[in-house]
């Protein structure tokens, strides 16, 4: 079975577990961007990409190479953002709906207070599925290395393996 992530991340959180997945599962790597960047530092990025994420707003996408009948599963990768789903992975998922029709999903998120649950809910309901094949919430994994981000990590990583 042939797995993309396919994720957005702004601080490298989302990165940093993306990498370590690919390098663990061999699944392909796309890394999405919006066109315009969000602030990130200080209260602009919290107002400006929170007001983006609660809007649901989906802004164009800086080019990337996604060919979906490669694929047999999608793996999603995101910061919380007010307990949503980031922009550019809704700019993704309306931009690739066909492409993406039929496959297996599964979802982890970076976070940094809380939220995780309910975003991993809104993907659900975007995607328009009933479960995904894992899923998980990892809180600040690059700046604040843990245990249980290494146990969760590993919990992740044998769900998609099987």
């Amino acid at each position: 079975m042939r797995t993309a992530i396919v994720y957005y991340s702004m601080c490298g959180n989302t990165g940093y577990i993306a990498g370590r997945l690919a390098e663990r599962t061999g699944a392909d790597l796309i890394q999405i961007e919006p066109k315009k960047a969000y602030p990130d530092k200080g209260a602009s990025k919290f107002i400006w990409g929170g007001r983006s994420a609660m809007m649901s707003e989906a802004p164009p996408l800086k080019p990337y190479e996604f060919d979906g009948s490669r694929y047999d599963s999608i793996v999603f990768g995101f910061p919380v953002w007010a307990s949503r789903v980031t922009p550019p992975i809704r700019s993704f998922i309306n931009d690739n709906r066909q492409a993406i029709e039929g496959k297996s999903f599964a979802v982890f998120v970076c976070q940094a207070g809380n939220g995780g649950e309910k975003c991993i809910n809104r993907l659900r309901e975007l995607l328009g599925i009933e479960k995904f094949l894992a899923a998980e919430i990892f809180t600040d994994p690059k700046d604040h290395p843990s245990e249980e981000n290494d146990k969760r990590f590993d919990r992740f990583c044998g769900k998609l393996e099987k």
